[in-house]
């Protein structure tokens, strides 16, 4: 299907987790990755300022490979990232397209707006310079990335109607999460009439290796089909999706992705039953019933990420990846500007706020001794 007048097969190819070799980005697989994933007729790839080697390694691996009309190289503009000026911020596109060599971009995005970094690309109306380079005809298409609340997603798509699209966070395990909202999140986008790139379709991962009562689940349904194709699938049967971006790192990932995403036409009624019960089944599994609604940080004398630590631990209670989780944990709280677990003086302030009654002490302790030692 066309949206905004291109034709992009659902499965995009996220540049952000590229293989390594010694530390470093290996160009030869990377090259030979893009190989397979054009031959098989698929167009579009996504890099960011901010994703390190990543436009180098893709000016290497695809734009001095291919003829630039071939492909759609999307890429991202993180004026939240040491940028005291609009200068500072306009100038990681100038960055961008040295680094990637495409001489345009065909899909231009403000990176990871929401919380505290949107105000970032307001101060310094980012918003008027992203359709300045349009009308220059150094952006194809404009639009953000977006990791927040449905209410600011609303309030954003209110303010800046002329975004063209939005890159979301959906899978099936945040589908209806309280702490993600990736329904509630797509359902806005969509009323505004905008069409949506999927990011995370497998959380990082985590959904490529669920715990085994769900991969269970998957496997009596298809046997011969990866844990990590539902979940792409899922993403890509979504009305108004342009593409499902994976952030693949090696051939053996991208060959399973090709296979089931070349001729992909929709999920069946069953494997959609499917999908509903291991996402039911991935609920059952005892987690901190914590919703980020964040009253235990009004009260918190020593700003604490107490929503951050409980969501990290429940990413190592549901895949059991410890490094992923911790990776979590520095991201939400000390990403955040919150301090950790290990600062909890225990005075309670954060139990008397809290509307679902967690021992958030005593669970605090846990996400100490779990994640932070």
């Amino acid at each position: 299907m066309s949206y905004l007048g291109e034709e992009i097969k659902k499965l995009g190819f996220g540049l952000m987790r590229l293989p390594q070799k010694d530390g470093v980005i290996d160009i030869e697989e990377t090259k030979a990755m893009v190989d397979a994933f054009m031959d098989a007729g698929f167009t579009y790839f996504d890099t960011a300022w901010a994703y390190a080697g990543s436009e180098d390694a893709i000016r290497q691996a695809l734009v001095e490979r291919y003829p630039r009309d071939k492909f759609q190289l999307a890429t991202k503009n993180a004026a939240w990232i040491n940028c005291k000026t609009r200068e500072e911020a306009v100038a990681q596109f100038e960055t961008s397209l040295k680094q990637t060599g495409a001489g345009y971009f065909d899909f231009y995005l403000l990176h990871n707006l929401g919380e505290g970094r949107t105000h970032y690309f307001d101060d310094f109306d980012m918003w008027s310079w992203i359709r300045e380079k349009k009308d220059q005809g150094q952006i194809r298409h404009m639009g953000f990335s977006f990791h927040s609340t449905p209410e600011e997603l609303e309030a954003i798509l209110n303010a800046h109607p002329e975004m063209e699209f939005v890159q979301l966070q959906i899978n099936y395990a945040d589908w209806e999460n309280p702490a993600v909202q990736s329904r509630a999140c797509y359902e806005v986008a969509r009323k505004h009439g905008k069409p949506v790139i999927i990011m995370e379709p497998v959380k990082g991962g985590m959904l490529a290796t669920p715990p085994e009562s769900v991969q269970k689940i998957l496997r009596d349904t298809e046997p011969g089909s990866s844990a990590a194709s539902w979940a792409i699938r899922f993403a890509a049967d979504l009305e108004g999706v342009i593409t499902v971006l994976s952030g693949m790192s090696s051939m053996e990932q991208m060959n399973d992705n090709l296979s089931y995403m070349k001729d992909f036409h929709g999920l069946s009624d069953a494997q959609k039953e499917t999908l509903e019960k291991a996402r039911e089944e991935l609920a059952r599994i005892p987690l901190i019933p914590c919703t980020s609604c964040n009253y235990c940080a009004k009260v918190c004398p020593k700003d604490i990420g107490i929503s951050g630590s409980f969501t990290a631990m429940n990413y190592l209670t549901l895949y059991g990846n410890a490094d992923m989780a911790r990776h979590q944990e520095q991201w939400l709280v000390g990403g955040h500007g919150k301090k950790q677990a290990v600062e909890c003086i225990k005075c309670g302030k954060c139990e008397e706020a809290c509307p679902q009654h967690i021992k958030i002490r005593e669970t605090l302790e846990t996400v100490a001794d779990k994640l932070l030692k």
